[in-house]
């Protein structure tokens, strides 16, 4: 803790703001959204298939739209999307908490969700220019509040569903409320430099998908998100199955999720100083993906209910693993991704890169979904873990050439990889991080 202290203290205040509102965003979120789809069934009676509506749309208004977030970001400025998307905040849970017909419920959850598409992208970009050559040290303590927020949010949201479901949404509404007016009053603007007349927003899109090395990127950490994710669903399946005889699960679910908090609480500093001493980022990042390729193996090994305490041992080392994995990625995945943006349209490049990993999430978990049913259903259930250790096995492969060809990182005089200097200024793109 004073390691964390000691670190949050030697960066100035943006950074330290950006930082602290992480956390409060995430204490937001996560105090509502784990219990939603409850509420949703439970007291307002929706049918299964209007819940599903209504958390895809949610999902779809904040990883389809990151795009046009991060645009917004370069061309307008940081501060006022972070603060728009807090306010837009605001005004989704206060609805979710005053409405009960299903149209307005999916205006409110579309603008929860397209107000994280504003702001994420921005907070990301702002902490990377503002840190500058202490990217990968902000974006590590950064993680800690980050994962701090979402392992105290469901705790106190507990504590207020169980009063009233519409009592959590309004206190939800009530913290994006006051991060608005923490954020109009202690964070220093900061933009990007204007771009030029000739670029429009098609150009800088254009210029972002030309980047051949980063798009590369970007498909390779799919696999990642893909992995990350199966603490929320193929864990939790698998819980219920060590569990078994229709006994609660949710003593296991949750130590799933203490364990990886705390894991990535009280070991990202440490994670990430050894990574950054050993092997810089490159190599990080694939070693990194060799340790969540490797989680899945206690899974293989002690598939199911047989091993009674051993499955649920195997089932929590799983997610330790898969922290632990994560804590490594995070910090040199966020600095590559400004590294492969040369410093140019830095919030367009994440809004970008959150789109490819959004869909690819999406299409990953249909996919899990549906092969854990089916391998359950024929009792090959420990198929799914090989399946998944394979879906880690390749990003790594994908990882592992992109840094031995130089391909994670940007050319030496500082131009998008794979774009030359003419094809950039053609699109307009002179966009450029300025130090405060």
């Amino acid at each position: 803790m004073t390691n964390l202290v000691a670190q949050f203290r030697s960066f100035d205040r943006p950074a330290q703001v950006l930082m602290v509102n992480q956390f409060s965003i995430n204490v937001g979120f996560y105090m509502l959204m784990p219990y939603l789809a409850g509420y949703l069934a439970g007291p307002l009676g929706l049918a299964a298939w209007a819940v599903g509506l209504v958390l895809g749309v949610r999902n779809f208004s904040q990883q389809g739209m990151f795009l046009v977030g991060g645009t917004l970001a370069d061309r307008l400025g940081y501060k006022p999307l972070i603060v728009a998307g807090c306010v837009l905040r605001v005004g989704g849970f206060a609805l979710l908490a005053a409405v009960e017909s299903l149209p307005a419920i999916l205006i409110a959850s579309a603008a929860t969700g397209f107000a994280g598409a504003l702001f994420n992208p921005a907070v990301r970009a702002y902490l990377a220019a503002d840190a500058g050559p202490r990217r990968v040290e902000a974006f590590a303590v950064f993680n800690v509040f980050y994962q701090a927020g979402i392992l105290l949010g469901p705790l106190i949201g507990l504590a207020l569903t169980v009063l009233d479901f519409r009592i959590t949404a309004l206190a939800a509404a009530a913290v994006f409320g006051v991060l608005t007016v923490v954020q109009i009053w202690a964070l220093p603007a900061h933009r990007a430099e204007p771009v030029t007349e000739k670029s429009s927003v098609l150009d800088d899109w254009r210029v972002v998908a030309k980047n051949r090395s980063f798009v590369l990127f970007a498909v390779a950490m799919i696999g990642s998100y893909v992995l990350t994710f199966q603490v929320y669903l193929a864990l939790p399946l698998q819980a219920a199955v060590v569990v078994g005889d229709g006994r609660s699960d949710t003593a296991l679910v949750t130590s799933l999720f203490v364990v990886s908090g705390i894991v990535a609480i009280v070991g990202q500093l440490r994670i990430t100083a050894w990574f950054s001493r050993r092997w810089g980022s490159g190599r990080s990042l694939v070693i990194g993906m060799m340790i969540m390729a490797a989680a899945f193996v206690p899974l293989i090994l002690v598939p199911g209910p047989a091993g009674g305490p051993a499955a649920a041992g195997a089932l929590i080392l799983t997610a330790a693993l898969l922290a632990v994995g994560t804590a490594a990625v995070f910090p040199f995945e966020m600095d590559t991704v400004v590294a492969l943006s040369g410093g140019r349209l830095v919030a367009t490049h994440y809004g970008f890169y959150n789109t490819i990993v959004g869909i690819g999430i999406l299409l990953g978990n249909l996919g899990t979904g549906a092969v854990f049913g089916f391998l359950s259903g024929a009792q090959l259930g420990s198929l799914i873990w090989v399946a998944l250790a394979g879906v880690g096995v390749a990003c790594v492969t994908v990882l592992f050439f992109l840094e031995r060809s130089g391909g994670l990182r940007p050319n030496p005089d500082g131009a998008l990889d794979n774009q030359d200097a003419e094809e950039v200024t053609a699109a307009g793109d002179a966009v450029a991080s300025r130090p405060r």
